[in-house]
Formats: C-alpha cells, sequence, structure tokens
C-alpha cells in the first residue's frame, strides 16, 4: 500500500477527530476549577487537590485501558468510560461549595479521560500505517487541544453573557455526551478500516521493563515533565491573569490557536526532520515563553506572544516526542510504549496542579512561575544531553573506523 494514500477514510477520520474534540471539552472545563471553587469560598489549592484526584484514577484507567481495548474494542472502551466525562462535568457544576464530593468527581474525570486519552492513539496506530503514524497522531492531537482550549472559552463566553460559570461545564457535559454517542456509533467502522492489528495492547510488567529499559524511555520522562509545565500554567491561569489585570481567554485563544495550527499545519513537515535537533529547539521555545511569562508579560499582547511561543513549543514538542517514544521502543512493544506515554503525561498534568496550588497559596505565582522555569529547563537539558551523546557516539565510531 502506498503511504501517500490515506489508507482510513477522510470521513471517518473526521469523525473520530470531531468525536475526540468533543470528548476533550470536558477535560479543558477543568482548568475553569480554579475560578468556580474560589466563587465559593476555596483557594487555588483546593482547586489543585480536585484535580490532582484524577491522577490516581487515571493510574488504573491508563493499565485497564489495554485489557479493556482487548475485550470489548478501543472505541467501545471509550464510548463506554466517556459517560464518566459527562458526570464528572455536570458534578463539577452541581455540587454546592467545595468537599469531598468534588474530589470524588475528579477521580471520575481521570477514569474517563485516562481510557480515552490513551485509547485514541491505539486506535490511530490501527488505522494507518507506520510510516503516516506522526501525522495522524497530530491530527488526532490537534482535534484534543481544540477541545481542551475550548473549555475555558466556553467559561469566558458565558460570563460575557452574564451566565454563571458553571454553563461551561452543562456545556461540556453536553459536547461529551455526544461525543460518547459518536464513539459508539464508530466502533464497527474502525474495526473495519484497521489495516494492521493491535491484537495485544495491555501492558504488563515485562513489556513495561523492556520499554522503560529502552531510548524510548527519554521521550516518555520529556512529555511527563512537558505535563508539569502544561498543567500548572493552564489550571491557574485565571489567578495568573487577575493578578495581573489580564483577561484569561486571551492566554487560551492564543495557546489553542498556536498549538492547533502548528499540529495541523508544520507538524507534518517537523516529524520528517531530525526530532532530536527538532526537540531541542521547541523544547527550548516552551522554556523562553515561560521567561516571558514570568518577567516580560505586562500588556494584552505580550500575553498573547507568550501564549503562542507555549503553544507552538508544547504542542509541536508533544508531536515529535510521541513519534519518538513509538519508535524508539523494542519491537513489538509500540502499543505498550504508547500507555506509558500517557501514564507520564498523566502523572504530570494531574500531578503537578497539587503542587503548584500549594506554591501559589504558601508562596506566591512568581514562585510557581520560577517552578515551572526549572522543569522546562530540565526537559530541554535531556534534549541537549541526547545531542551531545549522539555526536559524542559518531566520533568514537569515526575514530574507530
Amino acid at each position: 500500500m502506498s503511504t501517500a494514500t490515506p489508507p482510513v477514510s477522510s470521513k471517518l477520520f473526521g469523525l473520530f477527530c470531531l468525536a475526540s474534540y468533543l470528548l476533550s471539552l470536558s477535560y479543558g472545563s477543568t482548568f475553569l476549577l480554579s475560578l468556580l471553587i474560589g466563587s465559593r469560598g476555596g483557594n487555588e489549592h483546593d482547586a489543585g487537590s480536585v484535580i490532582s484526584a484524577a491522577m490516581l484514577s487515571t493510574f488504573a484507567a491508563v493499565i485497564v485501558s489495554g485489557h479493556l481495548s482487548d475485550l470489548l474494542g478501543a472505541a467501545r472502551s471509550v464510548a463506554l468510560f466517556g459517560i464518566l466525562l459527562v458526570a464528572a462535568s455536570l458534578g463539577f457544576a452541581l455540587t454546592p461549595g467545595f468537599g469531598h464530593l468534588l474530589l470524588f468527581f475528579g477521580l471520575l474525570l481521570g477514569l474517563g479521560w485516562g481510557v480515552f486519552y490513551t485509547l485514541g492513539p491505539i486506535i490511530v496506530a490501527s488505522l494507518v500505517t507506520p510510516a503516516q503514524r506522526a501525522k495522524y497522531f497530530a491530527l488526532l492531537s490537534g482535534s484534543m487541544m481544540t477541545g481542551i482550549g475550548s473549555g475555558p472559552l466556553l467559561g469566558r463566553a458565558a460570563s460575557a453573557l452574564g451566565y454563571p460559570v458553571t454553563a461551561a461545564f452543562y456545556l461540556a457535559a453536553l459536547a461529551s455526551l455526544i461525543g460518547v454517542l459518536l464513539f459508539w456509533r464508530l466502533d464497527r467502522q474502525l474495526k473495519a478500516a484497521s489495516v494492521q492489528s493491535t491484537a495485544v495492547s495491555r501492558i504488563s510488567w515485562r513489556a513495561a521493563a523492556q520499554v522503560l529499559s529502552s531510548r524510548a524511555v527519554l521521550p516518555i520522562i520529556m512529555v511527563g515533565l512537558g505535563g508539569c509545565v502544561f498543567g500548572g500554567l493552564s489550571s491557574f491561569q485565571t489567578s495568573y491573569a487577575a493578578a495581573r489585570s489580564l483577561d484569561y481567554s486571551l492566554f487560551f485563544l492564543g495557546f489553542m490557536s498556536a498549538a492547533i495550527s502548528s499540529r495541523m499545519l508544520i507538524a507534518g513537515i517537523v516529524v520528517k526532520r531530525d526530532p532530536l535537533r527538532a526537540s531541542c529547539l521547541l523544547s527550548g521555545l516552551m522554556m523562553a515563553s515561560i521567561v516571558m511569562f514570568g518577567f516580560v508579560v505586562d500588556d494584552g499582547f505580550s500575553y498573547v506572544l507568550a501564549a503562542v511561543m507555549l503553544g507552538v513549543g508544547y504542542g509541536l514538542t508533544y508531536s515529535v516526542i510521541n513519534g519518538l517514544a513509538a519508535n524508539e521502543a523494542p519491537s513489538g512493544t509500540t502499543a505498550q510504549a504508547l500507555l506509558l506515554f500517557s501514564l507520564s503525561y498523566f502523572i504530570g498534568v494531574f500531578g503537578f496542579p497539587l503542587l503548584a496550588g500549594k506554591i501559589i497559596v504558601e508562596h506566591g505565582m512568581a514562585t510557581l512561575l520560577l517552578t515551572v522555569l526549572a522543569v522546562a529547563a530540565l526537559n530541554w537539558l535531556i534534549t541537549v544531553g541526547r545531542l551531545i551523546w549522539r555526536r559524542a557516539a559518531k566520533a568514537k565510531a569515526f575514530q574507530q573506523a
């Protein structure tokens, strides 16, 4: 089969991406939790606790998602657990005050999002040939990022129209319900369109050890660090904007438009370049954006510019290292590498907000930005180290020749 001809129809993949967008709205609405909980008398630490509750359940979700896929099929598994995303969004909106019930809905969110986020790329891997994988991963992640970014914008639109922030959570629940129905209906078509078998998706200690002892461990670590940056900045952007008298919707507009357009328009070009050099340049851009958030942003234009830099750096780095994790995994462990990649991402994106909220309450936003900058610097240094190691290995091989 020619790699120039897509093995999956544009209509089917378009519906798959639409369903992914709709489900992603529920996770995007969690970036409004700081605002919602603040209006009920809580603070950033309380919001961080709810978001981080999702980390516990995502561990279970990632581990069982492979078993679910083998048993029920990936799309049906996403549909069933997508119902939990609907329940979580409704729960956030309907629960009065702040208490343990919100933590429970955080756990539901983690289960639903964990299964969907993990099985989405595995569905894509079954639909396309390995040579097309990076391009279609970028299309899927672009659709998901659109949904994630649309969640907070719903909140801004609701407040502009005079509705409470809870309206955004109701809309996210409705969107997710439509996404659930789409995934359920698409299951048979997706199975029929599969060009290669992903017969065994489940994770095992042996497969995990194989992946983590290979070079694939480095992109897996990097996505966790990137998740810390993304989760830390996005979850408390409402607090950051309020402290600087800015409109938080500018961040999500700038970040989302940059992340989506870069993934949709230039990711296909970037992933064909040297992945180590590309990840070094892009993670450096992400680090520069955090420097801007900490020391440069003082008006709407600089705010949007910093968000755009973060969107391009984070958005494209993710696509590059996602391909690295899949391609550097030992033979026969691609699905398991993608599961571990998702797990690492969740540790960062759901785990770090708990620490971030505590830092804001006890030490202030400036300290959080310095912490996020240190995490981004470590992420960049991994790419620098890989480039230096490769150059040294080439020099050694040349001397021995």
